[in-house]
């Protein structure tokens, strides 16, 4: 429950912080372009993760990234990518990013590492696929 403006202007200070930390990893001061990486990441990522374990990650996101995260989720549609290929190729279809698309999961990882707990960030890739986990990771 959000119970202050105050807890929204942090939010959306936060979610900044994380755009201009990702803006910095892809390379780019492209924001829309951050916004756009760092929206499909997480939405991929989601996908991946059992129900309780992305309302565990999402606890750890900011309100703003949050509501991101489960924006249009269907918990009975999810569809697993589980080839490296097929993940990538679908995180640049939906980030818009053409063929450019290989390092962005991993920055956006590099991100996500930095504003969310050890121990979930290994909650999180204990349940991905090998191929999709090596995308996140090494790139």
């Amino acid at each position: 429950m959000i119970r202050s403006v105050d807890a929204v202007e942090r939010s959306v200070h936060k979610t900044n912080e994380w755009l201009s930390d990702l803006a910095v990893e892809l390379g780019t001061e492209d924001r829309e372009q951050a916004w756009r990486v760092l929206r499909v990441y997480l939405q991929l990522l989601r996908d991946e993760l059992t129900i309780d374990e992305a309302a565990q990650l999402a606890a750890q996101l900011t309100i703003v990234l949050r509501g991101v995260f489960y924006e249009a989720f269907d918990p009975g549609d999810q569809e697993k990518l589980r080839d490296r290929d097929a993940f990538l190729a679908r995180f640049a279809e939906r980030a818009m990013l053409g063929d450019d698309a290989a390092h962005a999961p991993e920055a956006a990882t590099t991100v996500l590492r930095r504003h969310v707990t050890a121990g979930e960030i290994d909650d999180v890739m204990s349940q991905l696929p090998s191929e999709v986990r090596e995308v996140l990771l090494q790139g």
